[in-house]
């Protein structure tokens, strides 16, 4: 894909599908409340098996395709059913699972600003990445674009990481995760409680 489809890709949506980026449906969604607004994103990091990046076991978790064989640590989640509407890659490269439209599962038990079940109105956003590695620049200029594009199409309010929606479950995007670079080019701010 040459740099200006990528661009083009990255400023069209339909139906909560973003335009030419790649797609791995999941199956692990369901359909948000009715009359219930995205107003929320919640950034997350995810690696697999921990600390470990690349290959293709964050789309076999998000598909229901991990094989527990393959690592110890997949035999304790293989039952788990979790979606995210994006992953970004280290490479910076932009997966979606889910269409905007759709309720991903991918907060779990949560809460925002008291609003049980951040599930219903967010939209999860994941990184490759784990709480005490540096995530890299292509994955923050993927994502403020990503943000940037959703809020053109969605009345999203602010951003909260999984850890501010589960904070006793959940410590991800982790310390590493550099807010204030999203805060520089406008996107709203990062709400806790």
């Amino acid at each position: 894909m040459s740099k200006l489809d990528a661009a083009n890709a990255m400023t069209t949506m339909t139906k909560g599908w973003i335009g030419a980026i790649r797609r791995i449906p999941s199956p692990n969604c369901d359909d948000r409340p009715e009359g219930q607004a995205v107003s929320l994103i919640v950034i997350h990091a995810i690696s697999l098996p921990p600390a470990q990046f690349g290959g293709d076991s964050i789309e076999r978790l998000f598909t229901n395709t991990l094989d527990p064989g393959v690592h110890p640590y997949f035999a304790a989640i293989r039952s788990l059913r979790v979606s995210a509407h994006f992953l970004i890659r280290r490479d910076g490269e932009l997966i979606q699972f889910v269409s905007c439209d759709k309720r991903a599962w991918h907060a779990g038990i949560s809460c925002w600003q008291g609003r049980q079940r951040c599930n219903d109105f967010s939209i999860g956003i994941e990184l490759e990445g784990c709480d005490d590695i540096p995530f890299e620049d292509k994955q923050y200029d993927r994502l403020i674009g990503l943000i940037k594009l959703i809020r053109a199409h969605y009345p999203v309010a602010a951003l909260a990481g999984h850890a501010d929606i589960a904070p006793e479950r959940k410590t991800d995007p982790g310390p590493c995760f550099a807010w204030q670079r999203l805060a520089v080019e406008g996107i709203p701010p990062r709400i806790t409680a």
